[in-house]
């Protein structure tokens, strides 16, 4: 009987003091709790919210450490996460040749810990294509979210996915 009142009594002592933890922290942290949580961005869900606002976007891949031919995944100051999408407003004739999942294809989404990160991977892309027109894209920072753009598609199928991309939260 002691040790079923000792048992009883432990649980109550841990359940109490998780309620309690959890008010505290809710009271000090407003985007862990309520309906308006923020979620963790992912690269995933990232394109998801886009697809469904550009519908020619279909995801093509998710990158992971083993399959990322850049090998900058997880790596520091680096996406955290990335997947590549393909549009279908681009003729198969234009890509022939290139990998599944290059960004000619239609694009890519990768997400940085930071926003600072993010900004620095599109300016390094853009001053390495810079000089190269075959391999320019469009790139859209929206906080630690970089989608990056097929230069196949024009100037405002390419906006589509900026105004998307503006969207996130």
């Amino acid at each position: 009987m002691r040790k079923a009142i000792a048992a009883t009594t432990t649980a109550l002592l841990l359940v109490g003091a998780a309620a309690c933890s959890t008010s505290e922290s809710s009271s000090t942290d407003d985007t862990k709790t309520g309906p308006a949580a923020r979620r963790p961005i992912t690269a995933g869900s990232a394109f998801s919210d886009v697809s469904a606002k550009v519908s020619t976007a279909k995801k093509s891949g998710t990158v992971t450490t083993a399959n990322d031919p850049n090998h900058l995944l997880g790596r520091p100051n680096q996406y955290t996460s990335k997947v590549t999408f393909t549009d279908t407003r681009i003729k198969a004739s234009d890509v022939s040749g290139t990998e599944k999942g290059a960004v000619e294809r239609g694009g890519a989404i990768e997400v940085f810990a930071d926003a600072s990160a993010a900004k620095g991977r599109a300016d390094y892309i853009q001053s390495v294509t810079k000089a190269m027109s075959a391999l320019a894209e469009y790139d859209y920072v929206h906080d630690t979210v970089l989608v990056r753009v097929s230069h196949y598609l024009t100037p405002d199928q390419a906006a589509e996915y900026k105004a998307a991309a503006d969207t996130l939260k």
